[in-house]
């Protein structure tokens, strides 16, 4: 079957309310409370984990051999190392990120008496003070420090006010929405991908096709951190596909435009049926696309794969300019993914054997290995 028309109305307005709910990899409940409440409002099915991950399944022909697809709920943030004399607080990052892009962020601090704003500041801050020196400074975590925005100037009346080492901090996104579809704020990664998987269940539920396989849709809630995919996959689970950013810049063939197919990233290469059958489905919907491999860059379902699930895997991604830093997308490949993604929920399955963790060779897929036809073949002489 071909690929569904998205709601793209909807797509925007489920990432726009993603954007607001802060989710710094630590503190999720939240934003898992506001998807599980969207995913009941759709009549979808789900589990949650003890820790918050989500699973929602749409039921197809049979539960065996079931396709999923997952995107992260939690974003980078930072965490209070420590509580300094000045008051104001030390900071490590949660996931990996530049300074560089913490420097000038508003941001909330969640204490335990509650939530306080702040700024993240560089510790050399006023021109009219340090003059060429607040260039001259160098980057890093040691070189920061959060500003609360409270009558605290030194360890004990932070201490009075509840803030204590290892409260969480939360960067706001500053969302951009603009006329010509492009999208600018923090956290596009993984929110971005969040609103796909919902846009696609909505087509999906909205059609009311048979699916040839449940299709089991996952929400993490520890990516940044490299444990997202690691403990919420089910035995009858065949393959997986992620939904993250993919990384627009020099030295990149990703796209802000149209559907990203990761070949491989730092864990390897992806699984090389269920990436060709995407490419495949990209080509027979004319849905554009290209092809990218990322150095420094893992997703979920590296960590599903280390945590021992013996699935086919594959990522497709939203060009994203500025990963973890100001970052910019545009709607053309939401759609496109979430166009994709329908596509593939309904497509036949090829490998039935897979519906079976463990067989035989029987029904076992091939890669070609035949020589390719490069050069045509050298002319007969004559007789």
């Amino acid at each position: 079957m071909s690929r569904l028309t998205i709601d793209t109305v909807y797509l925007k307005d489920t990432l726009a309310e993603l954007l607001s709910i802060a989710s710094p990899t630590g503190y999720t409940d939240t934003i898992v409370r506001a998807a599980a409440a969207e995913l009941r409002r759709l009549g979808v099915e789900i589990e949650i984990t003890r820790r918050g991950a989500i699973r929602a399944r749409i039921p197809g022909a049979t539960p065996l051999g079931a396709r999923a697809l997952i995107a992260h709920l939690d974003t980078i943030g930072a965490q209070v190392k420590m509580l300094k004399g000045n008051g104001r607080l030390e900071l490590v990052p949660v996931g990996t990120w530049s300074a560089r892009f913490a420097e000038g962020a508003r941001a909330t601090v969640f204490t335990d008496s509650g939530a306080y704003r702040g700024t993240i500041l560089p510790l050399k801050a006023s021109g009219h003070v340090f003059n060429d020196e607040i260039d001259n400074q160098p980057v890093g975590w040691n070189n920061v420090e959060l500003r609360v925005d409270a009558p605290v100037f030194n360890e004990g009346d932070l201490t009075k006010h509840g803030f204590a080492i290892g409260d969480l901090v939360a960067i706001d996104p500053q969302p951009e929405f603009m006329d010509n579809d492009f999208i600018v704020s923090r956290h596009l990664d993984d929110k971005a991908g969040v609103a796909i998987l919902f846009a696609t269940m909505e087509a999906l539920i909205r059609s009311k096709a048979e699916l040839p396989v449940d299709l089991v849709v996952i929400f993490s809630i520890a990516e940044e951190v490299g444990i997202g995919g690691a403990s919420v996959l089910t035995d009858d689970i065949a393959s997986l596909v992620a939904i993250d950013n993919g990384t627009s810049a020099p030295g990149q063939a990703s796209s802000e435009f149209g559907v990203t197919v990761a070949m491989a990233d730092q864990s390897g290469p992806f699984d090389f049926h269920l990436t060709h059958k995407l490419v495949k489905l990209c080509e027979v919907n004319e849905i554009r696309y290209q092809k990218d491999v990322f150095r420094y860059y893992r997703s979920d379902s590296a960590a599903a794969l280390q945590a021992g699930f013996d699935v086919r895997t594959a990522l497709v991604t939203f060009g994203v300019d500025a990963s973890h830093g100001y970052e910019r997308i545009h709607m053309h490949a939401l759609r496109s993914i979430s166009e994709l993604l329908t596509a593939f929920a309904l497509s036949p399955v090829e490998i039935t054997r897979d519906r079976e963790q463990i067989g035989s060779i029987a029904g076992f897929p091939s890669q070609p290995m035949e020589d390719a036809d490069v050069f045509p073949p050298p002319e007969k002489p004559p007789v």
